[in-house]
């Protein structure tokens, strides 16, 4: 009996991970590109970028494309090119930051939730339902307006913003998962809940938590660069994609890279890290599609 139980209770984790039998797509394939090409940037930023993207040439101010700078250049005479390869790293920093606490705090309250039950599971859901129910933006522009800016403020806020939808996502994974049969085979093997959480639910909602953290990502990118367009959540002299679309909004047909550029590596990144979190769910979830 007890061998039996056993097996039950490690079924799920030996469920196949496979592809679903297709080739990975052009737009998979586009999108693992220009993700690895942004965390090279993130990464080897210096030695990669054409010039220094703070120093400024009030001879050059916004010059087209050509003579030298590839993307042109802004009202300071400053090279594009080069600060959208600086401003990949306070892109990334930023956003990931968002995600991880939001992951992390809905995780842990949305599998509290789903997995016990009961009077837990319904204060977690009241609190959470109210929380998701904040306009989340306008919320944000006035918290981060108030202090200033302060960058990590705005990590804060935009993570306090996010996680309530994570909560009901892993909330709701975890109530189909506690209803399996290996959770009672757990139960009858004498497993505390911590435990059978974090050893067996854990692992087979991860495909979830993956893309889900993949979409807090990108969300938060876009939040981030919408409060830096207006002029929020950057620290000052700080080189950010939403405060290089802002600056190029009146030059915009003199050269047109200078909101562009940002704007559509904004767009490129924010897709690709979706796609990329889709594929992984498709590829990885143990029921094997959706």
């Amino acid at each position: 009996m007890t061998e039996s139980i056993a097996e039950v209770l490690d079924a799920p984790t030996r469920a196949r991970r496979r592809l679903l039998g297709r080739p990975p797509s052009f737009l998979l394939v586009a999108s693992f590109a220009v993700v690895g090409i942004i965390l090279v940037c993130a990464v080897a930023g210096p030695l990669i970028w054409p010039h220094d993207p703070t120093a400024q040439d009030p001879l050059l101010s916004v010059q087209p494309p050509g003579g030298g700078h590839l993307l042109g250049t802004d009202q300071l005479g400053r090279d594009i090119l080069s600060r959208l390869i600086a401003g990949t790293r306070t892109a990334m920093i930023g956003p990931l930051c968002v995600a991880v606490l939001a992951v992390l705090v809905g995780l842990t309250l949305g599998m509290t939730a789903g997995f016990r039950g009961g009077r837990v599971d319904s204060l977690i859901a009241r609190t959470t339902d109210i929380l998701y129910c904040m306009p989340a933006l306008l919320i944000a522009i006035v918290v981060v307006g108030l202090v200033s800016g302060a960058y990590v403020v705005t990590i804060l806020v935009l993570a306090f913003l996010t996680f309530p939808g994570d909560v009901r996502i892993f909330r709701s994974v975890s109530m189909v998962e506690a209803r399996l049969p290996y959770i009672d085979a757990a139960r009858t093997l004498g497993l505390s809940p911590t435990r059978t959480m974090i050893r067996h639910v854990l692992p087979n909602i991860a495909p979830t938590v993956v893309s889900t953290f993949l979409l807090e990502f990108a969300g938060a990118l876009v939040g981030f660069s919408a409060l830096a367009f207006l002029g929020l959540g950057v620290n000052a002299g700080g080189v950010d994609w939403g405060t290089m679309l802002a600056d190029g909004q009146e030059q915009l047909f003199v050269n047109p890279m200078m909101s562009l550029a940002p704007a559509i590596l904004l767009i490129l990144v924010a897709a690709s890290v979706t796609i990329i979190g889709d594929w992984i769910y498709d590829r990885y979830s143990l029921k094997g599609e959706r």
